[in-house]
């Protein structure tokens, strides 16, 4: 299989990248393998060869691919770092596929010069979270990056433990951040800035030269990673998910998660929940992370200034968020409801639920899931036998019963049913919920890859009931929640 690759930074110079080859592992085996992102871009069924294992391993070069390490810079939990760059990430390039075009990178290849002190390298147990929660966003509607396979090896990696080290090839369109655009800002390399920006538009949004005053199209820029941010947030809160390290290194310039490591979709629902116990001022904390977004955000427009040429215009840009994130979190909570018209009340209703599940720790994914199906079945059933199931989540249901009344108010004159469907479309039964993933690390450990290949199945279809899999959507055991998930995770 050829694949025509091209350098992702074909049009600028070496200031922005170091080319280096990756680094060989031992023994290498397949992990997992996305055969329906494969599919979707065409590829032939047995194309999971021992070339591409050699290929996506490290072991081997695809002819025509120059494989690189891009330089970056960022905050990371609020303190500005300075330089970084791709530490573990090497970029074999980029192709074209029915999807679009595509870059490819290999996480965990090996040292670069960004390394740092580290040693390039992932281990199994990151790179297996990291494989099934960015195909778990993507089977959610999310903007993610996505994985396309997962390779072992048998050689060690010392982290809090001695590991084995795995490589995951992970897929976008682009994987430039926040912070690529911070570091050629903060070193006053302006003329650089400018050409990557100006690359930024004509490869992701060439909509962008429409516009033809250099500070407005920048600044339209600005306006529209503004907009793709918001909706990004917008869909994590509305599903549970937490990041958990989103500096402005993490963030894509695309609107994408990027960067699974201490990542945690919330089992009960607690807005201050901390998913990484390297987070001590939980900075990141799942209710925070509307507001952090808008700070990484001020930042990317601090670093957009010298281009955009005029203050006011920059905060113009970025003030948006304010009234747009509400309002798509709103929507995003009203669909959840079952309420595709917009009401003057929504918010509230929204808020006092929202209060209602915090005060108990509701499981989130369950509430959501039984709220659905109880509305399917209203008409059938009528409100206290169908409700009755998501009455038995709460240990004191009083806040539920005193808020129920209000909500079927709300439904008044819907057809409940086909509201009930809608629901059922737009609240998951499967997340990846951290015992899950530490379940399926335990395995892979052993040589049993099955739960791993289980999981990428039912998170790649999570609306669906998937009766084989029942076990998988239950509520999480009491030890999971002893886990600890670090950056290193």
């Amino acid at each position: 299989m050829t694949l025509g690759w091209r350098h992702p930074f074909d049009a600028l110079g070496t200031e922005f990248y170091s080319s280096v080859n990756p680094t060989a592992l031992s023994n290498v085996h397949w992990v997992a393998k996305n055969h329906a992102l494969a599919r979707a871009w065409g590829w032939p069924d047995d194309a999971f060869d021992d070339h591409l294992l050699n290929v996506l391993s490290g072991n081997a070069v695809a002819k025509g691919s120059q494989p690189c390490a891009s330089v970056y810079s960022g905050h990371q939990f609020g303190v500005w770092a300075g330089q970084l760059g791709d530490g573990r990430a090497l970029s074999l390039g980029v192709i074209d596929t029915p999807l679009g075009a595509q870059e490819i990178q290999l996480k965990g290849a090996g040292k670069t010069p960004y390394s740092r002190m580290g040693d390039g390298r992932a281990v199994l147990r990151s790179s297996i979270r990291e494989f099934l929660c960015s195909e778990a966003m993507h089977g959610l509607r999310i903007p993610t990056t996505r994985a396309l396979a997962l390779v072992g090896s048998p050689d060690r990696v010392l982290r809090e433990d001695i590991e084995t080290a795995a490589v995951v090839t992970r897929v976008a369109p682009s994987f430039l951040r926040f912070g690529h655009l911070q570091h050629f800002a903060a070193n006053g390399e302006i003329k650089a800035l400018k050409s990557l920006v100006d690359f930024l538009i004509d490869t992701q949004f060439p909509h962008l030269n429409q516009v033809e005053d250099g500070p407005s199209r920048y600044t339209a820029l600005l306006a529209d990673i503004t907009r793709l941010t918001a909706v990004m947030l917008a869909k994590w809160q509305a599903v549970g998910f937490c990041h958990g390290v989103m500096n402005t290194d993490n963030m894509s310039l695309l609107g994408l998660t990027i960067d699974y490591g201490p990542f945690q979709f919330l089992d009960g629902f607690d807005p201050a929940h901390i998913c990484n116990h390297s987070d001590h001022q939980g900075r990141y904390a799942y209710a925070r992370q509307p507001q952090i977004a808008y700070w990484n955000l001020f930042c990317l427009g601090q670093a957009l200034l010298p281009l955009i040429e005029d203050q006011d215009k920059a905060l113009q840009a970025l003030e948006t968020y304010q009234s747009l994130y509400p309002a798509l979190a709103d929507r995003e909570f009203a669909v959840k409801l079952g309420l595709t018209l917009a009401g003057a009340d929504d918010h509230v209703l929204i808020e006092s639920l929202l209060k209602v599940l915090a005060t108990e720790k509701t499981d989130f994914t369950i509430f959501w899931r039984r709220l659905s199906h109880a509305v399917a079945h209203l008409q059938s059933l009528g409100p206290t036998k169908a409700f009755e199931p998501v009455k038995d989540l709460f240990i004191d249901g009083t806040a539920w019963l005193a808020w129920l009344p209000r909500y079927l108010h709300r439904l008044e004159g819907t057809d409940t049913e086909q509201a009930g469907l809608l629901m059922l479309a737009t609240n998951p039964k499967y997340v990846l919920r951290n015992h899950l993933g530490e379940e399926a690390i335990a395995q892979a450990k052993i040589g049993n890859f099955a739960l791993v290949d289980d999981l990428l199945q039912v998170l790649s279809s999570p609306f669906d009931e998937h009766p084989r899999f029942e076990h998988l959507a239950g509520f999480a055991p009491d030890w999971a929640s002893s886990i600890s998930i670090s950056c290193s995770s």
